[in-house]
């Protein structure tokens, strides 16, 4: 069976990068129907926060990532690690290094100016001497010295490493500490991962912990390292260019299937299909079809993405994530018309579910005054006529929806001989403040009768005022 993990570092928030591996791990094993865990490498007790652990948490759950096993911590697996290093001590396979910081900075310089690649150069790899005083001793893996290493890489095709290139790794500090290398190793063996689906900033690591599989006679997963995500100056995904925590997307309103859609396409493509819901992503996803080139974080490309969601959402999806962004601005939403009919009228338009909810105010709660600007251009006194003659048909309605209300317009406009807009857009502006607005008689019916009616009786007294003004 297919087992995949997700193992983030609680030392920030869970950015882009980080999700979009999350979701390649997920798809596959989802895909291939195998099991898909969630493990925490808190190791590094200094910079791992519970914020960062939670922030994690909120971020998979608002994505709908689900875990069939954790959240597992690798900080709960202290004495596994230790048993597995004093294994690799007792076998020869490992070894105390005491070199002090000091004389491995002298190693490395003498290194630099002879033109060699600065690496430890194992002098205390079969150390039998007495141990130097004062020096807290790390443990080293011995690396095998000769042949070579190959990874089979799902994506990227197979890598050769030669082991002379590698030296031997730290497996604990000098406090008795694990490292990442020895931990990763250990933690995929116990959990049965047989597929290990991470970042290409892994790629040096790899080799190496191939030869630990190897020291341990531990099964090796296969690997598949996928392209990193870059800005749009080519650097490296970063806060300038959007790398935010994944949380902040959903306060600026995006809906997590949306952004889920965007990161998919990011490395990874099927045709030209661009819009894609979870159950699709699921059927047709593979590591085959991931790009071996970095891709490119595009804002203007996930607002679009967002707004094809959005359009096509479920209407009772589309309601529930709103209705936070309503309630944030204290508007109402038991008091006036269905959210879900509100929502459905605005989501053609829309981009976010920010936008939306400052789009729907209008619907819920009164506004201060008219749009300065629409109002200079459609609440003039040529526009009082009109406006006046619509209110009396609008008053006089039994049936008030979008039909007659868009049959009152048109009437309006045939009677006093001017185009639809002379009539519909100081309707406008009177029954929304403003000059843009779904389909005007749509809005109106959902507004209602008697909001629209005293909107358009402020309206009018508008154009009273510009009359006395210019009189």
């Amino acid at each position: 069976m297919v087992k995949t993990r997700f193992a983030p570092s609680p030392t920030g928030f869970l950015h882009i990068g980080g999700v979009r591996t999350a979701l390649f791990s997920w798809l596959y094993a989802r895909q291939q129907k195998g099991q898909f865990v969630l493990r925490i490498e808190d190791t590094d007790r200094e910079r791992s926060t519970q914020a960062s652990v939670d922030a994690i948490m909120d971020g998979m759950h608002w994505l709908g990532l689900d875990y069939d096993e954790g959240p597992i911590y690798q900080t709960q697996r202290f004495d596994r690690y230790k048993a597995v290093i004093d294994q690799l001590l007792a076998e020869g396979k490992a070894y105390y290094c005491y070199a002090s910081q000091e004389e491995l900075d002298q190693m490395r310089e003498a290194q630099r100016e002879r033109g060699e690649k600065p690496r430890y150069d194992g002098r205390y790899r079969d150390f039998t001497g007495t141990p130097p005083q004062g020096v807290k001793p790390v443990i080293r893996f011995k690396n095998p010295q000769e042949g070579s290493v190959v990874i089979e890489d799902l994506v990227k095709g197979p890598i050769t490493v030669a082991n002379s290139e590698l030296d031997d790794l730290i497996i604990a500090r000098s406090d008795g500490t694990p490292t990442y290398n020895l931990t990763v190793v250990v933690d995929d063996w116990d959990m049965g991962m047989t597929h290990v689906i991470r970042g290409d900033d892994h790629i040096n690591n790899t080799p190496r912990q191939i030869n630990l599989y190897q020291a341990l006679n531990a099964p090796v997963p296969k690997f598949a390292h996928i392209p990193m995500v870059l800005g749009s100056d080519g650097a490296r995904l970063s806060k300038r260019h959007g790398a935010v925590s994944v949380l902040q997307y959903k306060e600026e309103g995006f809906l997590p299937e949306a952004l889920l859609n965007y990161l998919v396409r990011l490395g990874w493509s099927h045709g030209d299909q661009e819009i894609f819901t979870l159950e699709e992503m699921v059927a047709h996803f593979s590591l085959e079809a991931v790009n071996t080139a970095p891709s490119t974080f595009n804002e203007e490309k996930l607002l679009w993405i967002n707004q094809q969601h959005i359009q096509t959402t479920p209407l009772s999806n589309l309601t529930a994530n709103l209705k936070p962004f309503m309630d944030e601005r204290g508007l109402d939403t038991e008091q006036g018309p269905s959210l879900a009919a509100v929502a459905d009228l605005l989501r053609e338009r829309a981009r976010t579910l920010v936008e939306m909810a400052d789009s729907a105010r209008y619907f819920y709660s009164e506004f201060d005054e008219f749009d300065p600007v629409a109002t200079k251009k459609h609440l003039r006194p040529v526009a009082e006529t009109p406006l006046h003659t619509l209110r009396d048909k609008l008053a006089r309605l039994e049936d008030w929806s979008a039909k007659p209300i868009h049959e009152c317009v048109q009437t309006t406009a045939a009677e006093l001989e001017v185009g639809m807009g002379k009539v519909g857009m100081p309707f406008r502006v009177a029954i929304t403040g403003g000059g843009q607005s779904p389909s005007i008689d749509a809005t109106a019916e959902l507004i209602g009768q008697s909001r629209c009616l005293a909107r358009m009786d402020r309206a009018l007294a508008v154009i009273e005022v510009r009359k006395s003004q210019n009189g």
